[in-house]
């Protein structure tokens, strides 16, 4: 027998590798096959919003690329069932997991980030980047959508002592994995392969300059993603990514990268909030009154922790801070719901008069 004799080779070398379905690749689950029927997945295909632009939202599926209206209920990751004839009227399947946030400005409005997500990496540097609060933020956005949140802490070869900031991010949950990584190296492939399997949805969220872009062409082994240097007086990083987009891996991983967020203003999270902070959250049960405020009121159980040195002063000014944002976001869209509401019942109305004048 001659060296290239198949019976001396690997069983690895001489069976073809398991070609991934293309629906697989790009995320489809038993979750999304269940909503629909045999007869409905023929005549309108499923498609993944990949892209979301002003213009429309890019789509993919088995045999098919495009481009689609947009519109406001949609964002990346979500399936649509395809309306070759009247694509506007694409119905939205149900969501495993979604991220949002209360968008910038004054109109009081959610601002979707992302669908159907299995893992949030949360990444931030080994430099003045890294911010604590920032970090419980997103968690607390990750666990309220359901999604495993795992931080990932970059540049950490250019740091004297990474082991600080691992330290510090690890007090924030003890069911969050903290990961140090070098994103120009061949770790990120290694080390997030637990994550980034076959059907999975994966994300990277964090500022500008903290490497997702970096991370995301690691994964994939190309130069898909654009990237710019940090300023090197503050740590600062400039918005090389415009927009979200699920790059597709060739291993059969969809990968969200997203632009950097200057303000991630919580709406909808108590749940989220509650579990980053659940020692706290469970103190706060102890207490005299329901709406004790943990300020100076009379049996107040988080602040008998304190004075007892059990909890932290600065973590607790975190909790309330998020706390009270996500009340006060909530019960602002709440407020615009209705007043929405109450507004197109009077149009409704109005020309349902009119139409009885003519």
């Amino acid at each position: 027998m001659t060296p290239d004799d198949p019976a001396l080779m690997p069983a690895a070398a001489t069976t073809p590798k398991r070609e991934i379905p293309v629906l697989q690749r790009i995320g489809w689950q038993n979750f999304f096959a269940q909503q629909i029927s045999v007869d409905e997945m023929s005549a309108t295909p499923p498609v993944r919003v990949t892209e979301v632009h002003r213009s429309g939202l890019r789509v993919l599926g088995e045999t098919i690329d495009m481009m689609v209206p947009p519109r406001a209920d949609a964002t990346v990751g979500d399936w649509l069932l395809l309306d070759h004839a009247l694509p506007s009227a694409s119905r939205l399947l149900a969501r495993k997991s979604l991220i949002k946030r209360r968008a910038a400005g004054h109109d009081r409005s959610i601002q979707l980030i992302a669908a159907n997500l299995d893992t949030a990496f949360v990444v931030t540097s080994c430099n003045l980047d890294f911010n604590m609060a920032r970090l419980e933020r997103y968690i607390a956005l990750a666990f309220d959508a359901g999604v495993t949140p795992v931080v990932l802490l970059t540049k950490s070869d250019l740091c004297a002592d990474p082991a600080i900031y691992v330290e510090q991010a690890q007090t924030i949950s003890k069911d969050v994995v903290v990961l140090t990584l070098n994103a120009k190296s061949d770790e990120p492939r290694e080390r997030l392969a637990p994550w980034c399997k076959p059907g999975q949805t994966v994300a990277f969220l964090g500022s500008s300059g903290v490497g997702k872009s970096t991370l995301t062409n690691a994964l994939s082994g190309t130069e898909s993603a654009a990237t710019q240097a940090i300023r090197e007086d503050d740590a600062k990083g400039r918005h090389t990514t415009s927009h979200r987009q699920l790059h597709i891996l060739p291993d059969g991983c969809a990968v969200l990268d997203t632009p950097g967020v200057r303000e991630l203003q919580l709406t909808d999270a108590e749940a989220g909030v509650a579990e980053v902070f659940s020692d706290l959250d469970e103190l706060a049960t102890r207490c005299r009154f329901n709406d004790c405020g943990h300020m100076s009121e009379p049996g107040c159980a988080v602040q008998a922790a304190l004075k007892a040195g059990e909890i932290d002063a600065a973590r607790l000014a975190r909790w309330r801070k998020l706390l009270a944002e996500d009340r006060h976001n909530t019960a602002s869209l709440a407020q615009r719901r209705s007043k929405d509401k109450a507004f197109g019942k009077m149009v409704k109305q109005a020309k349902k008069h009119k139409s009885k004048e003519h």
